[in-house]
């Protein structure tokens, strides 16, 4: 499965980058996984193949109005994907601003990490743990069990 975390905006922070890094060099172990910055949602949506009507990726968008999730319920999801889907899946946060309503009615998924606001940087890394989180969950590793 191929899975492509994306986020708009550059990173200016050396501990975010280095968290990001760190797990998707994790998410390798089970997943083609790279991480993408993007300059706006317009990049977003040409990389997904929705500025022509032609999806070519599923997305799933990161926004706090989105539907909460366990952690074994994003396994699932992920696992459903992979059994049922052949296009790439992409996650992407957006700037600080959050995505707009019109990107918001092209996801295939908005989901929420929470009720709390996090920086858009800090909910990168939140999400690239949880997405390794699932695949551990998934392959029954042991990093999930002492949650």
């Amino acid at each position: 499965m191929k899975l492509t975390i994306d986020w708009i905006g550059k990173t200016k922070s050396a501990a975010i980058q280095s968290l990001t890094d760190e797990y998707l060099k994790r998410l390798r172990q089970y997943s083609e996984a790279e991480g993408v910055s993007l300059k706006d949602e317009a990049a977003l949506l040409k990389l997904c193949g929705r500025a022509h009507g032609s999806a070519r990726r599923r997305l799933v968008l990161l926004d706090s109005g989105g539907k909460q999730v366990s952690s074994e319920e994003l396994a699932q999801f992920i696992c459903d994907h992979q059994d049922r889907n052949p296009l790439p899946l992409v996650f992407a946060i957006g700037p600080a601003d959050g995505f707009t309503l019109q990107l918001r009615g092209q996801a295939d998924l908005v989901l929420s990490l929470g009720n709390m606001t996090l920086a858009h940087e800090l909910a990168r890394v939140v999400l690239l743990e949880q997405v390794y989180r699932a695949f551990t969950i998934l392959k029954r590793h042991p990093y999930h069990v002492g949650h």
